[in-house]
């Protein structure tokens, strides 16, 4: 895609200027290393393009592609240039929660992205014990309304089916209420207030879910016409 332009950033939107490329370049810079992981952060995108702008970054040197050791498939790395992006992709999610949250729906309602985001952001030090259990309970969801959280030592690990331990906490919730509280619309206090978040379990835990588990970096940035209020 050449724009057949000098200026810097018409170059760099050579390279970035395709949909679904700075998508995917978040995913790499937040730590997506396999080709599944990258498919759970970017769901709509088919595995054909994922594969095509994959290569296309590795052509470009923003990223590094690796053999997995002992097994098929590879590791996708940010190369230097890529990781420079981060700033970038920080501005402009800063822009979006101030200036593009009207274009929100309910279809925006991502809960693959949500259970990738969301571990990333459990803060093991505030977890009591060698491992924890976390279940959600989403009563809106129809395929796979249960996950689990398994956290052990600094590894927070997701699974859609049961991993048989003992469960430490019960998130009983709606997938748009949990979406509301790691955007910041709500707040954990208001949700439960509401009876729309209900935390059953170790008193530790049910008591202070949002000191073990924050909202999401952009939460406290609100919409630009609420902000003119």
């Amino acid at each position: 895609m050449s724009s057949s332009q000098f200026c810097p950033l018409s170059k760099a939107m050579e390279i970035l200027g395709e949909r679904w490329t700075l998508l995917l370049v978040r995913e790499l810079v937040l730590g997506s290393t396999r080709f599944s992981q990258l498919q759970r952060g970017l769901r709509m995108m088919s595995p054909t393009m994922l594969t095509r702008r994959l290569n296309t970054l590795v052509e470009e040197g923003l990223v590094i592609k690796k053999k997995i050791p002992g097994q098929k498939g590879y590791e996708y790395f940010p190369s230097e240039c890529c990781s420079e992006l981060m700033p970038v992709i920080d501005h402009l999610s800063q822009w979006g929660m101030r200036w593009a949250r009207g274009q929100m729906t309910e279809e925006d309602y991502d809960l693959d992205l949500l259970m990738l985001h969301l571990p990333r952001h459990i803060d093991v030090h505030k977890l009591v014990g060698r491992e924890t259990i976390i279940r959600f309970n989403f009563d809106d969801v129809d395929a796979f309304p249960n996950w689990w959280l398994v956290v052990e030592g600094e590894e927070v690990d997701v699974c859609v089916h049961d991993p048989g331990k003992e469960v430490d906490v019960y998130l009983n919730t709606s997938l748009k209420t949990m979406i509301e509280i790691w955007m910041g619309d709500t707040t954990y206090r208001q949700a439960i207030s509401d009876e729309r978040f209900k935390a059953l379990g170790a008193s530790s835990l049910a008591r202070n879910v949002e000191n073990w588990m924050p909202v999401g970096p952009y939460a406290g940035i609100r919409p630009a016409n609420a902000a003119s209020l």
